[in-house]
């Protein structure tokens, strides 16, 4: 045996042994979470929420959401928010230096003038030109701050800088929230005995195709453009399988940026957002759990498998691989920040589990499927390719990924079963049959393209032009 058909015979051992590693890990995970759901859907139905929105004694909320350039839909999206079934809730907008008009089209629409509000400067930002509030008292709730710009995690800081109330709801100011979103979003806060929740996180889910109306969502439809909507089955494996089965276990590492609430103190304590990071939200919940980990604190971090907040996708290649391009900078930023934790036990399930479970599955995985494809072709330049056994690879890998995609839409209809309509289901399994020949080869590519920017040093975040969620169907 040569040198060539050693490697050749190291390599195939090696890519088997990963993805068979990789499978096993998945078939874990959607197990794991059957426990979770079912538990949480029969806790669930025992929850008067109108008990807890009418309550003086419910937490007090502050929703913070950053705005850069929303001029288009600013007014809508504030009315939504402003519109959610709560009590004990201030609504804080930062106009993160829009050069749009973007406050322009506020301060006549909600009658804002500039305060005197007292700002408690815990965490250094940009600066503040200005605090409005309404001389209206129907919009009593709302703050709206003006800053210089200094990106999405510059501008949450200010936001919890201004913010009086104890816990934090972090959104980004385009999405949709249905309206008892904040009802089931604190009530992890209110159950632990034994614990500090320090953080909790809802289902996302895409908006595309469905119908909306004054910033509320009407009607739940199935994205009609075949990309979001394999994105919908994405975030369907993603939420309700992957991070249900990490809550059940305590390792839950990721809050989703686009909703997720906060224990202020804690927040705070740690520094608040990075702005030094394009992965803000997962950096700060992992900081935050470092934290309590080193402080020997009991803690938690929880998620709601609630469909809470609707989140327009990407509709083309261009706007999608940038937004998976940060993701990736995102995760290796955060891995090489806390790389103290790898396999440490001093962590426990974050360093032995959590955080080598990211390392593998999500900053290696990628790069190791790429460095399979260029193998493969390379191999078969040389003829050293068993095409039987790599077509019943190829078949077993896919197989599998379908499966579990088939799994994940029927856990989805025996929990909330958002698409009712039978057209829309059929669509969803034909989508799954697509999905990993279009869209997931297309996410390993934009991960290697984050990797190759990550070392390239760049931080932008990239320009994530969107078609908007006013009106009707997208």
């Amino acid at each position: 045996m040569n040198w060539i058909e050693i490697i050749n015979s190291v390599l195939s051992t090696f890519i088997l042994s990963f993805s068979l590693f990789l499978i096993t890990g998945y078939i874990f995970i959607g197990l794991y979470s059957i426990g979770e759901l079912t538990k949480y859907l029969n806790k669930n139905s025992f929850t008067n929420y109108r008990l807890l929105a009418n309550s003086s004694d419910s937490p007090y909320i502050s929703i913070l959401a950053p705005a850069y350039n929303e001029g288009a839909n600013i007014i809508e999206n504030v009315r939504s928010l402003l519109s959610i079934y709560y009590s004990n809730l201030e609504v804080i907008i930062i106009n993160d230096g829009s050069k749009d008009d973007t406050l322009q089209k506020l301060i006549p629409a909600y009658e804002l003038y500039k305060s005197a509000h007292f700002v408690n400067e815990r965490l250094s930002t940009k600066p503040i030109r200005g605090v409005y509030k309404s001389r209206n008292p129907i919009y009593s709730k709302l703050i709206v701050v003006d800053k210089e710009n200094g990106g999405k995690a510059d501008a949450l800081n200010v936001g919890i800088n201004v913010s009086k109330n104890d816990y934090i709801v972090c959104i980004d100011v385009d999405c949709i929230l249905e309206q008892d979103a904040i009802l089931k979003l604190v009530k992890p806060f209110l159950e632990s005995a034994s614990h500090r929740v320090i953080a909790t996180g809802g289902v996302v889910r895409i908006a595309n195709g469905c119908e909306i109306a004054d910033g509320r969502l009407i009607k739940v439809h199935l994205p009609h453009q075949l990309l979001p909507r394999m994105q919908t089955l994405e975030y369907i494996r993603a939420f309700l399988l992957g991070r249900m089965a990490w809550s059940r276990l305590g390792g839950l590492m990721l809050i989703s940026g686009a909703f997720g609430a906060f224990d202020k103190e804690i927040a705070i304590k740690c520094g608040g957002y990075n702005h030094k990071t394009v992965g803000e939200d997962m950096e700060l919940v992992v900081r935050m759990r470092r934290y309590m980990e080193e402080m020997k604190l009991a803690y938690r971090v929880s998620f709601i498998p609630d469909p809470l907040c609707w989140t327009e996708a990407p509709s083309d290649f261009k706007i999608l691989g940038r937004q998976r391009n940060r993701w990736t900078r995102g995760t290796i930023e955060t891995l090489k920040i806390h790389k103290v934790m790898f396999f440490n036990p001093k962590y426990h399930l974050m360093g032995m589990l959590s955080y080598p479970y990211w390392f593998f599955f999500e900053f290696m995985a990628p790069i190791i499927e790429f460095m399979g494809m260029i193998y493969f072709i390379i191999s078969a330049i040389l003829g050293l390719v068993n095409f039987a056994n790599f077509l019943s690879l190829l078949f077993m890998i896919y197989s599998f990924g379908l499966l579990y995609s088939v799994f994940a839409i029927l856990m989805e209809v025996h929990t909330y079963n958002q698409y009712k309509e039978p057209r829309d289901m059929i669509r969803l399994l034909l989508t799954a049959i697509l999905e990993p020949i279009i869209l997931h080869p297309f996410g390993v590519w934009s991960a290697i393209m984050g990797n190759i920017d990550f070392l390239r040093k760049k931080s932008s975040w990239g320009e994530m032009t969107r078609a908007g969620l006013s009106g009707a169907k997208k």
